[in-house]
């Protein structure tokens, strides 16, 4: 369904093409001068620069975003993991005729790199042959100024996840401190932020028509630096929003006030101490015009709590339909943050993905197994944000709360595509999915609604009654594709939202029976209310009446089949007890995990937020508002770690110390009753060098008696 403001705007394909179209589509876009001499171009354009290998494929973002640029007619290259040592191999492509093009890649090189413990990885799913180090620490930032140093007057444009989530002041989990804007930090022209192909394009035209990006700051879905407010905007501060009190009501010509009878005019007399309803006509006030000031830099730098308004106050600013612009001062500048995009109509949806993408790593990398790529290949995304609002993750302040879905036609095109084109294809879609699998085509009942909520979760804490969770269009999507000619299977391998799946059991028996693959991932994240409440997850109802339907309709078709649940550790808000509790739980269902996420604090999440702060953004936040206990030492990050996996042997000395401090001893023994057994088992070591000492002893040995 297109809504009001998406009909307003121009469609995204509607641009007259730029004059360099006549040179056609690229078999891939070029990454060196020769492959651009092939073309015939004397010059790119527009260069992206990007810390991931180049693969052309739409869910890789410079592959889309490279792809997206060429169909409105310019010529893009694409410069991919540069050594950044020196500005040489930012010149190799010559210098582009509009403007540099910056991103990290797919993920933020800080989280591509570092583990949750901010230990290095050893490898790098986007690399050819995994290897580590062929991106640098905050890419933006250094690609960034490589760019400037070859050439000094060339725009910069940053964007993608890694700028997105750093557009105003940040908490920085890997240096422990507020960091500033990475427009600051980078110097850059203008920011991008979220999925930006309708300002993309638009800014792409406009600075191709000869206005300077300087000059470019009415689109929305961008920031930019500022010296002052202009004329005609009105400024209002953070902290008249969200004060102690109910959060400003929306905007509304009429506002109801409780008076007395005395002070109303009425046909009769009314008791003194009757009170009744006054509609007040109010002024109207235009959003549209109206600017919220944030915290600045400095405050939020020294003040934790004021980080933690300055939080929330932006997610509460992240509905297009409402949002305002945010202003945050820098020193003597001002950073702007236009409102958020309007999202994606389903045919410009189509558009974005109907690209003639060539499905595989440019053919630099050679036989090179790129483990992203690998993982993708067979997949077909089809849709993108999230309305869940989990606080640690960064979905929804990228992608936005408003789904955007695609055509069942383009989405069955592409699984087509894939089956007829893609080297190694055995008859197996990978998934068919996006940041959630099953939220395709869902959204507000109402479009009035839509646009003037602001809650930061449409299923929590439970799921809102103006969500439309119809499941059919979905059922049907599935149902199709794996009838699909030459299609064997279709695997759903995206996250799952339980809470909503259960809401149809049509929906849970199609998938079980006919998506499964044996496993099914999803995450419940933990078990108890006090943190689960910190995450915006839904209870363990939920859980336990999907695994009631998952286990059924399994059975139904005689197939042994198994859920495999997520869990994070040291989430803001998990106290020792509440792990106690989270590994109780797995014992009892007998769950032994190999694979555990501790919490990372990424940039613009909530949960970062209550890191940071130790303070609750969920709600109002003041120096007396909730405190949130905060597993922040590495001590205690390991330990919450080792309860979820309490089956390995290496985690038990660290365990039964907790338990014993906890008074919980009861829970160490040999029965099965206890959680972790009493005694050590030797180690591996020391049972290699007995079994070598035992085949080497004369026959004549007397065995070893165990002690009594």
């Amino acid at each position: 369904m297109q809504t009001t403001a998406q009909s307003s705007l121009k469609a995204i394909n509607k641009y007259r093409p730029y004059w360099a179209k006549r040179f056609g589509t690229a078999p891939m876009l070029p990454m060196t001068r020769k492959e651009m001499d092939v073309l015939g171009w004397d010059s790119c354009d527009i260069i992206l620069v990007t810390g991931d290998a180049y693969i052309d494929h739409p869910s890789f973002g410079m592959a889309l975003v490279g792809r997206l640029l060429e169909d409105q007619g310019f010529r893009v290259g694409i410069i991919s993991q540069p050594d950044w040592s020196s500005a040489e191999p930012f010149k190799a492509l010559g210098k582009p005729n509009l403007y540099f093009g910056i991103t990290a890649g797919n993920m933020d090189s800080m989280v591509n790199r570092y583990t949750a413990d901010r230990k290095i990885r050893s490898d790098d799913a986007y690399t050819p042959g995994a290897i580590a180090g062929k991106r640098p620490d905050r890419a933006v930032l250094v690609y960034s100024q490589r760019c400037r140093e070859s050439f000094s007057d060339v725009p910069l444009v940053i964007g993608s996840i890694e700028a997105s989530l750093r557009r105003i002041a940040h908490y920085d989990y890997w240096s422990d401190k507020v960091r500033r804007s990475i427009l600051v930090d980078s110097k850059a022209d203008i920011l991008l932020y979220g999925n930006a192909e309708r300002a993309l394009i638009e800014l792409t035209h406009r600075i191709a028509d000869g206005e300077k990006v300087e000059d470019i700051q009415d689109i929305r879905g961008t920031a930019f630096l500022r010296k002052k407010i202009p004329e005609g905007w009105e400024e209002v501060a953070s902290t008249h929003l969200d004060r102690p009190g109910k959060i400003e009501a929306h905007v509304d010509p009429y506002e109801m006030k409780m008076g007395v009878g005395s002070d109303c005019e009425t046909k009769e007399k009314l008791p003194e101490d009757v009170k009744v309803i006054q509609v007040v006509r109010k002024t109207k006030t235009d959003r549209s015009k109206q600017v919220v000031r944030l915290p600045s830099f400095e405050e939020v730098v020294d003040n934790p709590v004021l980080y933690a308004h300055a939080s929330r106050v932006l997610h509460l600013e992240a509905n297009p339909g409402n949002a305002r612009a945010l202003i945050q001062k820098h020193g003597d500048r001002e950073v702007w943050l236009n409102p958020p995009p309007i999202p994606l109509t389903t045919k410009e949806m189509d558009y974005v993905y109907g690209m003639p993408y060539a499905r595989k790593p440019h053919p630099a990398y050679g036989d090179a197994k790129i483990s992203a790529w690998e993982m993708i290949r067979f997949s077909v995304n089809i849709m993108r944000g999230c309305f869940g609002g989990c606080t640690f993750c960064s979905i929804t302040e990228h992608e936005g709360r408003i789904i955007q879905s695609r055509s069942e036609e383009s989405i069955l095109k592409e699984v087509e595509e894939i089956r007829d084109k893609v080297d190694g294809f055995t008859g197996v879609i990978s998934d068919l999915g996006g940041p959630t699998a099953n939220m395709y085509r869902m959204a507000c009942k109402s479009e009035t609604i839509e646009a003037s909520c602001r809650k930061l979760s449409c299923v929590y804490p439970g799921i809102c009654e103006n969500l439309n969770t119809d499941h059919s269009a979905l059922i049907e999507l599935y149902r199709k594709a794996r009838n699909t000619k030459g299609i064997k299977k279709v695997l759903i391998g995206s996250g799952l939202r339980y809470d909503l799946a259960v809401t149809s059991p049509e929906y849970v028996k199609e998938l079980v029976q006919h998506h499964v693959g044996g496993y099914l991932k999803i995450a419940p994240e933990h078990s108890e209310e006090n943190v689960l409440s910190k995450m915006m997850k839904p209870g363990m109802g939920s859980y336990n009446k999907f695994k009631e339907m998952f286990d059924r309709f399994s059975k139904e078709v005689g197939k042994e089949q198994y859920l495999i649940p997520y869990f994070i550790a040291a989430h803001p808000g998990a106290t020792d007890e509440d792990m106690l509790n989270l590994a109780l739980w797995l014992k009892e269902h007998d769950f032994k995990l190999d694979q555990v996420q501790t919490f990372t604090p990424t940039p613009m999440a909530m949960a970062t937020a209550m890191y940071h702060s130790g303070k609750n953004p969920l709600r109002k936040v003041t120096n007396d508002s909730e405190e949130v206990p905060i597993p922040r030492a590495g001590g205690v990050r390991r330990l919450h770690k080792a309860f979820i996996r309490y089956h390995d042997p290496k985690n038990w000395p660290m365990l039964r110390e907790a338990l014993q401090r906890m008074g919980r001893s009861d829970l160490i023994g040999d029965s099965k009753k206890h959680l972790i057994p009493g005694r050590q088992p030797l180690s591996e070591n020391h049972s290699k060098r007995m079994h070598q000492f035992a085949r080497n002893k004369p026959s004549t040995a007397k065995p070893f008696k165990r002690a009594r």
